[in-house]
């Protein structure tokens, strides 16, 4: 890490092989006020992202000796750290294939510098409501403060708000951090239908830049977890050509 490392920053791991786009990013990442680490291979960003563990990883899809895709995947089935995927591809079958790995969104080039800022600042905002063991410990340790809802019950599914569990039928469902957030926002207002729109900009917490295929991916991959049925949804249900509710 540089000598100005400063451990009250969010740092931001930038994985790229072109290192001019990779010096543009930290610059202005920098002048955000992030620290920030690189990386030009995918080896190489498997391997500094266990050692330092980034808050948050802009991950390129082209690279040398691991592809960005099998990047995330490692780094997803080791700690749950936001991914912004980024790629010169403009196809739906890289992005839905990166959704489906664990990726938190999509980027793709040539894009605007204040596009990508944003879209980190948004995810880091919501990875912030994610405690870590080690915060869990801070806070067992503090006084208590009147709690706030803790739970969110609608039929046979229960959200733990404290743990960010999901229980269906007394099973706990393992979600990613975006996959609760979405099933958390539908069940504080069960039986109202809400677009993907909606939870684009409720969710994803931005003015959303691409396409809403964001939210069908996500939701079906909730469904896989949730569903006995995927193909007959009982908890999370379409309304066609609208969007998606959790019925009472």
């Amino acid at each position: 890490m540089e000598d100005n490392y400063d451990y009250e920053k969010k740092t931001i791991l930038i994985v790229d092989d072109e290192q001019k786009i990779v010096e543009l990013l930290a610059h202005n990442l920098r002048r955000e006020g992030y620290n920030t680490i690189e990386a030009n291979d995918g080896q190489s960003a498997v391997d500094i992202a266990i050692e330092k563990r980034p808050d948050l990883i802009l991950l390129d899809i082209m690279l040398p000796r691991m592809d960005g895709l099998s990047v995330c995947k490692k780094i997803k089935n080791i700690y749950n750290v936001p991914i912004l995927m980024v790629s010169a591809k403009d196809e739906e079958l890289d992005k839905i294939v990166g959704l489906e790995l664990g990726a938190d969104d999509y980027i793709t080039k040539p894009f605007s510098v204040r596009e990508v800022v944003a879209r980190v600042k948004a995810n880091l905002r919501k990875a912030e409501t994610h405690y870590t063991p080690e915060v869990m410990q801070n806070v067992a340790e503090t006084p208590k403060e009147p709690k706030k809802q803790s739970t969110i019950k609608v039929g046979n599914l229960v959200l733990d708000l404290e743990k960010y569990e999901v229980n269906v039928d007394g099973n706990v469902i393992n979600l990613t951090l975006r996959e609760f957030e979405v099933l958390k926002f539908l069940a504080q207002q069960p039986g109202q239908v809400v677009t993907r729109e909606a939870l684009l900009e409720k969710v994803w917490g931005y003015e959303y830049y691409g396409d809403i295929r964001t939210v069908d991916v996500t939701v079906r991959r909730i469904r896989e977890r949730i569903e006995k049925d995927t193909s007959n949804p009982q908890i999370l249900i379409t309304k066609r050509g609208v969007g998606y509710y959790i019925p009472n």
